[in-house]
């Protein structure tokens, strides 16, 4: 059943793709679309890189203070980019 409710939630995702984007774009679609944008673009040759140097050191920074309602949400936002795999 789970299966079913997850294509039934991606035809849902579809449909307001469809009336969010402009017609002349809808050959597109698909990079649109909530899975497609939660995911990492494929590496390429032509990426770039930076090299730190080995002699570098971070410095420490400063460390600002949160209410407890700020710490969760910046730990649901950590989170949800540790499970798309951005971090």
């Amino acid at each position: 059943m789970e299966g079913r409710e997850r294509e039934e939630e991606a035809i849902e995702d579809r449909r307001k793709v469809e009336d969010m984007v402009p017609k002349r774009f809808h050959k597109w679609l698909k990079v649109f679309g909530k899975q497609e944008s939660e995911q990492m673009p494929v590496r390429k040759t032509w990426d770039y890189a930076i090299d730190l140097q080995e002699e570098f050191v971070p410095r420490k920074g400063r460390i600002y203070p949160l209410s407890r309602i700020e710490r969760e949400e910046v730990q649901v936002f950590v989170d949800s980019q540790l499970k798309k795999g951005y971090i």
